[in-house]
């Protein structure tokens, strides 16, 4: 089953100094810190925080070229969990046929903040990174979900998808 989630913050953890992107349930208190490279979490931060640089970046180029072929991008899935590494799916649609493509969730994220399309992750995803899964790949997100819980909402920021 797929949760609907948005953009709810980008920071940095504060232990290893890497950017996170946190994702919460549109419907749920249910919440997803996802590990991304600095290059992704600008490409990321440059459309939360509504820049429009002088030229197009990469997303913006992809968005342009999708919509100049005359189709959407109609949804983002991330689908699983694996090993710490996160994995989804975009889905385009062009003339009444759904196509996926295989995508790195920070991609299909700064994708889907430059076309307004819709976020799910499955509940599998969460399961897992909950530790409630098999296998460790919790442990990063729980000892930031602890964290979550003392952290004064305002330093998340004020982006929403």
């Amino acid at each position: 089953m797929n949760v609907e989630m948005k953009v709810k913050g980008l920071m940095i953890d504060p232990v290893s100094g890497m950017p996170i992107i946190i994702l919460k349930g549109v419907a749920s208190e249910e919440v997803l810190p996802i590990w991304v490279g600095v290059f992704e979490a600008n490409a990321i931060a440059t459309r939360l925080e509504r820049i429009e640089p002088p030229r197009p970046q990469t997303h913006d180029l992809l968005r342009d070229v999708i919509e100049g072929l005359g189709a959407t991008v109609e949804r983002v899935e991330i689908t699983d969990l694996r090993e710490g590494t996160f994995y989804s799916f975009l889905y385009l649609q062009r003339d009444g046929q759904t196509h996926r493509i295989d995508s790195r969730p920070s991609d299909a994220i700064a994708l889907a903040l430059r076309t307004g399309a819709r976020l799910f992750v499955d509940s599998v995803v969460l399961e897992k990174s909950t530790g409630t899964g098999d296998g460790a790949e919790g442990d990063e997100a729980e000892r930031l979900r602890r964290w979550l819980e003392t952290v004064d909402p305002e330093e998340l920021g004020r982006y929403e998808m």
